[in-house]
């Protein structure tokens, strides 16, 4: 299984995807800063993995306060959360699970701050080993949706290096294949990271599953040539009433595969669902550089002048999904995902 980070002999290291596939590179991170900068350069990506990847890092960052008083460590302990928190602002998982590790450190606010950090290191492990857990429900729930015979097409990255197991979207697939359905992947570039290009290629060769490269504008020619089955992706953020963020360019798929008759999922763990916010018209959209379009891995391709947004997201509205499947199981409208 792929590991996008690991704890080694107490010493947290992820894998730096920036780098991927041409090199495969760990780096340790040494204290919340680093994390903080490799997620915001997406060295470490995906909703879930950003999720344990905060939690991590938190811990991490607090290591050097153990011997402070308990006053000073839970004042780091809130700076540190508010420049974690502050990384990203579409994907749930992230503040859903510094809210949690703050929530374990104020219930022990009356303890020895070294129990209180052993307990946070612990609550870590955990989120990172539910989401293992999790990773796997999808996959059972999800591969029954997969017919026997099937071609498939998927956007962006939702394998092992997006989450802290298996993967959501790319976990069903996968899982699939290996219990012997006969799966083919069309894996759209992309861009203007190309994740799916650099990374789901990557990853669909490491576990044998066929697949086919295509630029993100053939999406339409293969629905309407390639007798595609499904379309399956993941999410950053879904609302109460399902609608759903992911990364841009999924919205323009879903309208796709909606004018093609093909079914559009969503998979995603329960973490991604946010209660809170009514539909996707309350989700922060985050805006990257637009430098990111300008820009092909440090070559310009346009005039230096160009005006470019990048948006990282977009929102697919409900109606347009055929079916959300999470660790419990498959959800359609109206949404209830109690």
């Amino acid at each position: 299984m792929i590991k996008p980070l690991f704890w080694e002999d107490n010493r947290l290291f992820i894998v730096d995807q920036t780098l991927l596939p041409l090199e495969y590179k760990q780096i340790e991170i040494k204290n919340h800063l680093d994390m903080a900068d490799a997620v915001k350069r997406l060295a470490i990506r995906g909703a879930p993995a950003i999720g344990i990847a905060a939690a991590a890092g938190l811990v991490v960052g607090l290591k050097s306060f153990i011997n402070s008083g308990s006053t000073i460590f839970l004042e780091k302990l809130d700076e540190i959360t508010a420049i974690l928190n502050s990384t990203r602002p579409t994907a749930v998982n992230l503040s859903w699970a510094l809210k949690r590790m703050k929530s374990v450190a104020k219930s022990m606010k009356h303890k020895p701050v070294p129990d209180i950090w052993d307990r946070l290191y612990q609550e870590a492990l955990t989120i990172h080993q539910e989401d293992i857990a999790m990773c796997q429900a999808i996959a059972r729930h999800g591969q029954n949706l997969i017919p026997e015979k099937a071609n498939i097409l998927t956007h962006c990255n939702t394998g092992g290096l997006a989450t802290g197991g298996l993967g959501t979207a790319l976990g069903i697939i996968i899982t699939a294949y290996q219990n012997g359905k006969d799966i083919h992947v069309y894996v759209d570039e992309t861009r203007p990271l190309l994740q799916g290009a650099r990374l789901t290629a990557w990853e669909l060769t490491e576990e044998k599953v066929p697949y086919t490269l295509i630029s993100d504008n053939m999406a339409a020619y293969v629905m309407s040539t390639q007798n595609i089955d499904a379309v399956i992706v993941g999410a950053d953020r879904i609302a109460a009433n399902g609608d759903t963020a992911n990364k841009i360019g999924t919205y323009g798929l879903a309208v796709l595969a909606d004018f093609h008759n093909v079914p559009f999922y969503i998979a995603a763990p329960s973490s991604t669902i946010d209660p809170g916010i009514q539909s996707g018209q309350q989700i922060t959209i985050e805006e990257r550089d637009g430098n990111e379009v300008r820009n092909l891995f440090g070559t310009q391709i346009s005039p230096m002048n160009s005006k470019a947004i990048s948006p990282a997201f977009d929102v697919t509205p409900n109606k347009l999904i055929a079916g959300i499947i999470t660790e419990k199981g498959r959800f359609g409208t109206p949404y209830n995902f109690l």
